[in-house]
């Protein structure tokens, strides 16, 4: 029989979980790499975690739509610029709007289909329902992004012609979400899903969820990486021309 909530995990019981990460943390100072950069993400996750878990308990006993959508365009000015940077800070300042502008009109309206029309959310604002997808939304937007920045620079560099590099950028941000469509459910239990079965909630209903967050990944990464590409044209064709003239 599922249980009817899910089980609070012990403080005493989570540092436990640390101990594989202290394991890689040592293989890493063995080998010689650079652990210092790991373990400060280790401290920055724990403390953004821990930070944004009270910060989420205010948001949600406010139900108030001004602060989520506040918490909403924070997101989408925040996952555009993390998007850009495997780039310089000049072309991260010259590339940032297209960014703002693909993230927001990609992934604002799946966000809005999703809520409304699918799940139909009321009120719209209900924060411990938006707030959660937004983040999917909007974080799978940003490494799509990140993915097709980092591939378009690189083939622009290489003097390829901007209609193939931005084929090339579009298949590259695409492979890590249509592989996850490919292992969901054979090879993963995704998060929602997982936590939903973990809180009680029957699998058979979990999974409908989680089809819906699929299509959601998939379409605000597809859309929001196509509208990067091609509002950021003229620059990267302003960025070919001195190659191709060589």
């Amino acid at each position: 029989m599922i249980n009817d909530s899910i089980q609070t995990i012990p403080l005493s019981s989570l540092v436990l979980a640390f101990i594989p990460v202290v394991v890689v943390l040592a293989i890493l100072y063995r080998w010689s790499l650079s652990y210092g950069n790991a373990v400060y993400a280790v401290i920055r996750m724990l403390v953004q975690l821990l930070l944004i878990g009270y910060l989420l308990s205010y948001i949600f006993e406010a139900q108030s739509q001004w602060v989520v959508v506040a918490v909403l365009l924070m997101m989408v000015f925040v996952s555009s610029w993390i998007a850009l940077q495997t780039v310089s800070h000049n072309r991260r300042r010259e590339l940032y709007k297209y960014a703002l502008y693909s993230v927001a009109l990609g992934g604002g309206p799946v966000l809005v289909l999703m809520t409304v029309a699918v799940i139909g959310v009321d009120p719209w604002y209900q924060p411990s329902q938006v707030i959660p997808l937004a983040g999917m939304v909007f974080a799978n937007a940003m490494n799509s992004v990140a993915l097709a920045v980092e591939r378009m620079e690189s083939e622009i560099e290489r003097s390829v012609d901007y209609a193939e590099a931005r084929v090339i950028a579009l298949r590259a941000a695409m492979i890590p979400v249509i592989n996850s469509l490919f292992a969901v459910g054979l090879v993963s239990l995704p998060g929602m899903m997982t936590g939903q079965i973990l809180s009680g909630v029957s699998p058979l209903i979990a999974a409908r969820y989680q089809i819906m967050v699929m299509c959601m990944v998939f379409g605000s990464a597809g859309i929001t990486t196509a509208l990067f590409l091609l509002m950021a044209k003229r620059n990267y064709c302003k960025q070919s021309a001195p190659h191709s003239s060589v």
